[in-house]
């Protein structure tokens, strides 16, 4: 959910500015704001609006009856900024996902991606987010003919196609039985549209009911005869027969309710060419090393474009059967001419494909290592280590156990891996005669190839591009290297952007990333290339990559044919495409997030929604940082801060620790060399955050004091003050509360818009409450209402008074926050609330139905430390209720997880939990233990309230 105002169409209209609702009486407002709303941030001319607004009688005064009808629209939403006025026409200016229409398209954007990518969970999540924000027919209370004929039958339809592609996912994921009372009423609803039909025939079956699902059929069939005359399509008409038969087809999936978890066998090989040639003694001995006896590691050791690589990933497919529990693959990129690969990024990325989340990915290479060696213990996997210069590169990421093995690749034989981890070296060698003539055979047809062959010094790669050459050509012949010819034989264009392309520092490259570098529309020049086999598809669509010996022959003809200004030019081009995408990533994604200002120029990527932003950012993010690290080392150095600054918020949300450290360090580094002090104030903010993160207090705090007295000497109040708050988050997870609370007077003592007070006045409140100060709590959270009166208000408000023992009042408030609405954590910590609240009165029975549903609103992959306490305030309902059980369960699962985010008051409040039941269970040694922890944890950390509520325990 976006900040700000919000504004919902999808049913009556409604509108909430600050918080609070506005009422549009006048139809015809409703139809201007509405009209604009449906085209956020672009001009509606004003023929356009008079057209939505009077229909086909518009007033003879069109245009001053506008400015009238538009000047009290402004009065009414009490924000005249949010409506601009234009050369012919009016804009609105709002974030498009602060009004539900774009919302709704983007979530089904979202459920569309993750359903593609075999994220069912996610998609299931995206189009449940979608279809809740429909509370009726669009645009039911706006009086217009013609914004009704425009939007509602396309919307209408999204809508429909929503409920279908949920319902697939959910087919998927084995809850057929749950979906059969929808699609009765689906199919009762909409009884023309065949897709729901066939939906409920499969949920029928599947639950065993399978007459059911044949006379579903029968009453399409009969419907579609009496209201249109035609049959079933033939779609349907083939599930009816295998229904009929009892196709095996039909069988349901194993329901999983854990799909947000990776595959716990992934396949991440490449793909295998399909004309792979020759190598047959390799690829016995490959395999028979890789499965027999005990030998650990096979290195592939050989010239550059000899074949490595095609040969490892061949190997690893024809040997999946072997390894059922996954391969891995990576590039290691140790001979490339841009930075290695990171290795707490390839640690980072095989945890992930083994199903560690991202918040438990430990920040330390040698941790990760550790957990990495751990999660393939008594597994076979099968692990594809490409492209290795030196045995360090490998050494982190060898498994281990027994049941595992490993091939590497490398121009070297890895000496190093024969000594100390029992590696056997295969040497891999330039083709056979005989071999290179049958791979020119299959690429070119039969003929006598065997001149050809030797030109080509029998190299696969060579081979490759001298056929690329031949191809087609009957009248010329290879006379030089294969290369240089195939080069030479390409027009200026392709040949200048083949040059530039070598600039590229990470791993592959998009056709728009070309295009940049090039400034021209390098789609079909790519084509070209590839069709030469001088570039060569990556393994994800879209996507292209050089092959190590073919990018350093290209900068070697970009230095001698493109000038120092000429290349300058070009990968500042490319720093700039990467820099707008970045930025317009992070208006999709976290728009609250204040950045530098950028100095980026030139087109945007086209990234629509925040689906498409996450993808962009995840395939890039190779590049990104490897563009980072060279603009830090070679220039422009300000495109080394910006793009770390930018890229902050994504890795914060993925959790990409290893990245982050990376490329801050980076561009604290470039701004520290070029003196430029905003920029260096940002990247100490930037590691401050990336160390809470970590829970590395003392280096957090370090780099937050750094940036206060940066930005102190730049005059800059309003960033000081921000860091102020920020480094008394890190004094409270800490426990230094009295600091905590010092950095946030200073805070609000700089402070002045009343939206920036109100957040430092709940940041005091929430501190005033652990040292136990309730009476100070109330006060803060009173001011904050004054100035700031939304949900998150009414709701901190409502919990102080509970605290203070005042629950008349605290309902009140409470449910006042639940009226308003809220992002799933805050409606959580409302529910909270009211849990605890009701559990203050005595009423147990009355609690579980809110703490429940708080629970389920974070549960999964929500905000972790309200999920912790929600876990808490549940635990104690339960005890309550007299279920033990549940109880230290859950008590159990908030200390587990307050530990690990730091989350300190978190973590007493459940050690006083446990202390509680266990006593209840007559476990009186546990009960003790935990009640001690609690005592001296509270201590420690000057949680005085909770201190002496422990104390009380012993």
């Amino acid at each position: 959910m976006v900040s700000g105002p919000q504004f919902r169409l999808l049913g009556p209209m409604e509108v909430r500015v600050g918080g609070s609702a506005v009422v549009l009486r006048a139809g015809k407002h409703r139809a201007l704001l509405a009209a604009l709303l449906l085209r956020p941030n672009r001009v509606v001319s004003v023929t356009e609006l008079v057209e939505h607004v009077w229909g086909d009688t518009p007033p003879a005064r069109g245009r001053g009856t506008l400015q009238t009808y538009m000047m009290r629209l402004r009065a009414a939403l009490g924000d005249p900024s949010l409506i601009e006025t234009a050369a012919d026409g009016y804009r609105v200016r709002v974030d498009p996902l602060a009004v539900d229409v774009h919302r709704f398209a983007d979530a089904a954007a979202r459920g569309r991606a993750a359903a593609a990518s075999g994220d069912l969970t996610a998609a299931r999540q995206a189009f449940a987010e979608a279809l809740e924000l429909w509370r009726g027919p669009v645009l039911s209370d706006v009086p217009s003919e013609t914004l009704h004929s425009e939007h509602a039958p396309r919307l209408t339809e999204l809508l429909m196609t929503v409920h279908e592609q949920r319902v697939d996912v959910e087919l998927a994921l084995g809850h057929h039985a749950d979906l059969v009372p929808e699609l009765f009423a689906l199919t009762r609803d909409h009884p023309l549209r065949e897709r729901f039909w066939g939906q409920l025939m499969v949920a029928l079956y599947r639950g065993s009911r399978q007459a059911e699902a044949l006379e579903a059929f029968r009453q399409l069939d009969r419907t579609l005869d009496e209201q249109l005359g035609i049959d079933p399509s033939p779609e349907l008409r083939a599930l009816h027969q295998a229904i009929l038969v009892g196709s095996p087809e039909l069988a349901a999936p194993v329901a999983d309710r854990r799909q947000d978890r990776a595959p716990a066998s992934p396949m991440r090989l490449p793909d295998d060419i399909a004309d792979f040639t020759g190598r047959t003694r390799h690829v016995e001995r490959i395999s028979g090393l890789i499965t027999g006896g005990s030998v650990p590691i096979v290195t592939l050791a050989g010239p550059p474009g000899v074949g490595k690589t095609t040969l490892a990933v061949h190997v690893a497919h024809l040997l999946r059967d072997r390894f059922p529990d996954g391969q891995l693959y990576v590039d290691l990129r140790g001979y490339a001419l841009g930075p290695p690969a990171d290795g707490l990024d390839v640690l980072s990325r095989f945890l992930r494909a083994l199903g560690v989340p991202p918040d438990e990915i430990p920040p330390d290479a040698d941790e990760q290592s550790t957990m990495l060696r751990s999660l393939l213990s008594g597994r076979r996997v099968l692990l594809v280590l490409d492209n290795a210069s030196a045995p360090d590169q490998v050494r982190p990421l060898l498994p281990g156990t027994a049941s595992c093995r490993v091939i590497v690749t490398s121009r070297d034989d890895l000496r190093g891996l024969i000594a100390m981890n029992g590696a056997r070296t295969v040497p891999v060698d330039v083709f056979s005669p005989a071999e290179s003539v049958a791979l020119l055979s299959a690429l070119l047809g039969e003929g006598d190839h065997a001149e050809l062959a030797q030109r080509c010094g029998h190299l696969p790669l060579a081979l490759r591009v001298a056929a690329a050459y031949l191809a087609g050509r009957d009248d010329v012949t290879i006379s030089g290297s294969p290369i240089e010819l195939a080069y030479a034989a390409l027009p200026p264009a392709p040949q200048r952007l083949f040059r530039l392309l070598s600039l590229v520092p990470g791993p592959d490259f998009t056709p728009e990333a070309a295009s940049a570098l090039a400034d021209v529309d390098a789609e079909g020049l790519l084509t070209v290339l590839a069709i030469a086999n001088l570039v060569v598809p990556a393994s994800a669509p879209g996507r292209y990559r050089f092959h190590d010996e073919l990018v350093r022959y290209a900068a070697a003809a970009r230095e001698e044919s493109d000038s120092p200004a000429e290349q300058q030019a070009a990968w500042t081009a490319l720093l700039n495409h990467y820099a707008r995408g970045v930025e317009r990533c992070a208006e999709l994604l976290y728009p609250g997030i204040v950045r530098l200002p950028s100095p980026a120029t030139g087109p945007v990527p086209r990234i629509a929604s925040s689906a498409e932003a996450l993808a962009w950012l995840d395939a890039e993010r190779p590049n990104l940082t490897a563009a980072i690290r060279h603009a830090a080392l070679h220039g422009p150095a300000e495109m080394a801060w910006q793009l770390a600054d930018a890229l902050r918020g994504y890795l914060w949300i993925g959790q990409h620790v290893g990245e982050w450290l990376a490329t801050a360090r980076h561009g604290l580094r470039a701004a520290q060399a070029s003196a430029h002090r905003p920029a260096e104030a940002a990247m100490h903010t930037n590691l401050g955050s990336l160390y809470l993160r970590l829970g590395d207090y003392g280096r957090s705090v370090e780099h937050h004091n750094r940036a206060i007295e940066l930005y102190r000497e730049l005059g800059d109040g309003d960033a000081e003050a921000s860091v102020l708050n920020n480094l008394s988050l890190v004094h409270r997870r800490s426990g230094e509360l009295g600091a905590a609370k010092e950095a946030l007077v200073r805070c609000l003592e700089m402070l002045r818009s009343p939206d920036s007070i109100s957040t430092g006045l709940y940041n005091l409140g929430q501190l005033a409450v652990e040292l136990g100060e309730i009476d100070g709590a109330v006060e803060h959270f009173s001011q904050a209402l004054f100035l700031a009166p939304n949900a998150d208000s009414h709701t901190y408000l409502g919990m102080a008074l509970r605290l203070q023992g005042r629950l008349d009042e605290a309902r009140v408030h409470l449910d006042r926050a639940l009226e308003i609405g809220n992002v799933p954590a805050g409606e959580a910590e409302a529910l909270e609330n009211l849990a605890a609240l009701e559990l203050a009165s005595g009423d147990a029975e009355s609690a579980l139905s809110p703490a429940s549903r708080a629970l389920a609103l974070v549960a999964d992959g929500g905000d972790q430390q309200v999920a912790t306490s929600v876990r808490i305030t549940l635990g104690e309902v339960r005890r309550a209720l007299a279920d033990l059980d549940a109880a230290a369960a859950l008590f159990e699962q908030a200390l587990v997880t307050a530990r690990r985010i730091g989350y300190a008051s978190g973590e007493v409040r459940a050690l006083i939990g446990l202390a509680l039941v266990w006593r209840d269970l007559s476990r009186d040694a546990d009960a003790r233990a935990a009640a001690g922890q609690a005592v001296r944890r509270s201590a420690e950390l000057g949680l005085r309230a909770l201190e002496s509520r422990a104390r009380e325990l012993g």
